[in-house]
């Protein structure tokens, strides 16, 4: 089988493309990718660290590292919960909601970029058959027995 007849050679080169795209967007910005996504996934009103990891689907070790960067940066703040002082809520403050906003337009305009290349029932398509291929993905005996 050639690598461009395989599912990962083709999600492996969109995701290099898309971080590619959002790594200079992010520079221009004096952030990275990595940073910019973690920024959007704390909501407005904060987001305790342990669900972040999962909504990012980031294992914990890599997302402690981001944190810490985002924390040292000014870009974040961490707020241990007023009742479970083991909760750690994160929050954004002024420089990352700034950053998250501008990070929001550059993922908007992609979005309507794709959406006006792409049509709908080929997104369709692409999202049905992108979601079968996690789904089938998460269960672990695809490779036992062989």
């Amino acid at each position: 089988m050639k690598p461009e007849e395989t599912i990962d050679f083709h999600v492996r080169w969109t995701w290099a493309q898309l971080s590619k795209v959002y790594n200079t967007m992010a520079a221009k910005h004096g952030g990275t990718m990595s940073m910019a996504y973690t920024l959007l996934s704390i909501d407005p009103e904060g987001t305790l660290s342990t669900k972040l990891g999962p909504k990012m689907g980031m294992q914990p070790t890599g997302l402690t590292r981001i944190l810490k960067s985002l924390e040292d940066d000014g870009y974040i703040v961490r707020k241990f919960d007023k009742i479970d002082k083991r909760k750690v809520w994160i929050h954004l403050n002024a420089k990352g909601k700034k950053y998250r906003d501008v990070t929001k337009e550059y993922v908007i305009q992609l979005n309507e970029h794709m959406q006006s290349v792409i049509s709908k029932s080929e997104m369709k398509t692409f999202f049905k058959v992108i979601s079968k291929i996690n789904r089938e993905l998460e269960k672990t005996s695809i490779f036992d027995g062989k």
